[in-house]
C-alpha cells in the first residue's frame, strides 16, 4: 500500500532542504527525498563551495531558526564591492552604506548552511539514501516509486534536484541551454592586506574573478577561465598559482601567502520554459541556472522557495485549494520575471567583457567609471544586490 503525504520534495540540497522545513513550519505535510546520505557535520577546514548570500535570504533563513543556528565565525560579512575591468583606479564601488544597509551579503559554505537547515527538520521528514526512479504526475496528483520499492503518492511534487532534474527530464519540460565553455576555478587564500569586508571583482577577458572576504580573514576565489586555463591553473605549484592570481587582480590583494586546495566547476546557462506543469513545481537550479559572476545562484532558489511557501501557505490559510493550477502559474509567473532578469543581465555581462575587443575593453571601463560618479544608479544597483 502506497504511503502518502501532501507534499514531496525531491533534492535536500539547500534550496530543497529550505523549502521542506518553511513548509514543515507551515503546518504541510512535507517529505523530504534526498538520495545521497545525510550531509555530515561541518568540520575545522573550510568548505571551497561558497555561497553570497544576500540580506534577503538571510532573512528568510533567520525567519526560519536557520542563521541564526550557524556559528557566527563562520559568516564572512562584506559591506562593499569593487568591480572594474582594465584598472582598480577605474573601479565601481558598491557600498551597503549608501543606502542605510550594514551589510551587501555574506559569505556562507555550502556544508555550514547545509547542515543548519537540515539539523532543523523535523524528525521523519526527510529521508536520505532515498531515490525517485519512476514518477507519475498528472493533474490530480503524483505518485513516486522510490528505490526500494515502496510508492509515495503525494498532492504535489516539488523538483529541487538541481540542473540535471530527472523530475523535470521525465515530464518533458523544455530548456534553454549554454554551455559557457568555462571552468569555476574555487580557492580559499591567505593575503598580505586584509580584506576589511570588501569584495572584489575583476573582468577579464578569459572571465571574471572575485575575491569574497571570509570570516576567518582569508578570501574565497570564484574565477571563471577557459577549461584549458583552469586546468593548467590547478596544476601549478603554489607559488606559480599565487604569482598568476596576484597578477591578475592587478596586486590589490597583497602577497599571497597561502592557499587550500583547488577546485573546478563547469559553467552553464540554463531556464526551464515551464516552472510548472500538472502537480510538479520546480524551483532553483531545476528551473534555472545562472552565470556565478554576480554571486545570485542560490538566492534566487531561496526566492523561489519563499514565494512558492508563502504562495501555499495563503492559500491554505484562506481556506482555498493551494494545488490550483491557477496559484501554481502565479508562483511562476512572479519568480520568472525575477529569474529571467538575473540570467539576462549575467549572461549579457559575461558576452560583453568576455573576449571584446581593446575598443569595446575601454568603453565598458569608462562605463563602469561613470557609473561610479551616478548615485541614483549605484543606490539601484544596491537595492538589487540585496534583494
Amino acid at each position: 500500500m502506497a504511503e502518502r503525504c501532501e507534499i514531496a520534495v525531491v533534492g535536500g540540497g539547500v534550496v530543497g532542504a529550505a523549502t521542506t522545513l518553511a513548509l514543515s513550519q507551515a503546518g504541510f505535510d512535507v517529505r523530504l527525498l534526498e538520495r545521497s546520505a545525510t550531509p555530515p557535520t561541518p568540520g575545522e577546514d573550510y568548505d571551497p563551495r561558497v555561497y553570497a548570500i544576500s540580506p534577503a535570504s538571510a532573512r528568510w533563513l533567520r525567519e526560519l531558526g536557520v542563521w541564526q543556528a550557524m556559528p557566527a565565525n563562520r559568516l564572512g560579512t562584506y559591506e562593499s564591492m569593487r568591480i572594474w575591468e582594465s584598472s582598480p583606479e577605474k573601479a565601481l564601488s558598491l557600498d551597503a552604506a549608501d543606502i542605510g544597509g550594514a551589510a551587501l551579503g555574506w559569505i556562507v559554505e555550502q556544508s555550514q548552511l547545509l547542515s543548519a537547515i537540515w539539523a532543523a527538520l523535523p524528525a521523519g521528514v526527510a529521508e536520505p539514501r532515498c531515490d525517485v526512479t519512476a514518477a507519475d504526475i498528472d493533474a490530480d496528483g503524483a505518485t513516486l516509486r522510490l528505490a526500494d520499492g515502496r510508492s509515495l503518492q503525494a498532492e504535489l511534487v516539488i523538483a529541487a534536484e538541481g540542473a540535471l532534474s530527472p523530475l523535470r527530464e521525465r515530464a518533458g519540460i523544455a530548456t534553454a541551454e549554454r554551455q559557457y565553455e568555462q571552468l569555476a576555478l574555487v580557492t580559499h587564500l591567505r593575503c598580505e592586506r586584509a580584506h576589511g569586508g570588501v569584495a572584489l571583482q575583476r573582468f577579464l577577458p578569459g572571465g571574471p574573478l572575485a575575491f569574497l572576504p571570509l570570516a576567518d580573514g582569508r578570501r574565497s576565489i570564484v574565477w571563471s577561465l577557459p577549461p584549458d586555463e583552469a586546468e593548467a591553473l590547478c596544476a601549478q605549484p603554489a607559488e606559480a598559482f599565487h604569482q598568476a592570481l596576484s597578477a591578475a587582480i592587478q596586486f590589490e590583494v597583497g602577497v599571497i601567502g597561502e592557499s587550500s586546495p583547488r577546485f573546478t566547476f563547469p559553467l552553464r546557462l540554463l531556464h526551464a520554459q515551464q516552472y510548472v506543469k500538472d502537480r510538479l513545481v520546480l524551483i532553483g537550479d531545476s528551473a534555472h541556472v545562472v552565470h556565478p559572476l554576480a554571486g545570485q545562484g542560490v538566492n534566487l532558489g531561496l526566492g523561489d522557495a519563499s514565494a512558492l511557501v508563502s504562495e501555499l501557505g495563503a492559500a491554505r490559510g484562506a481556506g482555498n485549494d493551494w494545488t490550483s493550477a491557477r496559484l501554481l502559474r502565479r508562483y511562476e509567473r512572479s519568480r520568472k520575471a525575477d529569474n529571467l532578469e538575473m540570467l539576462a543581465l549575467t549572461d549579457a555581462l559575461d558576452r560583453a567583457f568576455r573576449g571584446g575587443s581593446a575598443g569595446l575593453s575601454k568603453v565598458l571601463d569608462l562605463g563602469l567609471s561613470l557609473l561610479d560618479r551616478v548615485d541614483p544608479i549605484k543606490r539601484l544597483l544596491i537595492r538589487r544586490a540585496i534583494s
